[in-house]
């Protein structure tokens, strides 16, 4: 009785089983692994910013939990050919699997992949700066731990102060203070609003492209 299944689950295997028994599209909108629909508002926002062609060889600076935003943001990135920086506390880095993934997309594309604990220098040159929350869904518990793990993470004037002078700054929202400043937040270097409004434009592609409208 349906054309689509729009599935927003905990753990990724709940998308696997779901499209092996359904005999209409499964989209993920969201699992433990994977955040394919907001990599395409982010990358879609960064094109209306920077200019649809003129991503390849900008560099992509993640600060923060190696999550699911990151696992799909930085195998969009290094599709398009960029360069993604990524700082993560030792214990939060992404999944190993898709980070060698990752690097071979990159190597193919002429990106390149890089790794630190310190969130400066994954941001140094950087033309993008990107976080996400420290506490994801199920992870209410860890909250204090979480956010003592993260000490020296918080995006704002200083470190935003290492990046490119075009820097731009993504956050997929809500967002938390202790994650970024407002003083980044609100400035002009971010583009959060615009990539929010673009979550509805890809969302509705996707759903279009596979019911053939498009």
């Amino acid at each position: 009785f349906n054309d689509i299944l729009l599935a927003r689950v905990y753990g990724h295997d709940s998308v696997l089983e779901l499209a092996k028994y359904s005999d209409a599209p499964v989209i993920n909108a969201l699992s433990d692994l994977h955040h394919p629909l907001q990599t395409l508002a982010d990358l879609m926002t960064l094109q209306q910013s920077f200019g649809k062609d003129q991503l390849k060889g900008k560099t992509l600076a993640w600060v923060g939990d190696g999550n699911n935003v990151l696992h799909d943001l930085m195998l969009g990135c290094a599709l398009l050919g960029m360069n993604v920086n990524i700082a993560t506390p030792t214990g939060y880095e992404p999944n190993a699997t898709i980070l060698a993934k990752t690097k071979e997309l990159a190597a193919a594309n002429g990106g390149i992949i890089t790794s630190t604990t310190v969130a400066k220098e994954a941001v140094q040159g950087a033309h993008v700066v990107v976080t996400d929350t420290w506490v994801s869904m199920g992870q209410e518990d860890e909250y204090k731990k979480r956010v003592a793990d993260f000490d020296g993470y918080q995006v704002n004037a200083e470190l935003m102060s290492h990046a490119d002078s075009t820097v731009k700054f993504l956050h997929c929202l809500p967002r938390h203070p202790e994650e970024v400043a407002d003083e980044v937040f609100y400035s002009d270097q971010s583009l959060v609003f615009d990539e929010a409004e673009n979550r509805m434009w890809t969302v509705m592609s996707v759903i279009a492209a596979q019911l053939g409208k498009i």
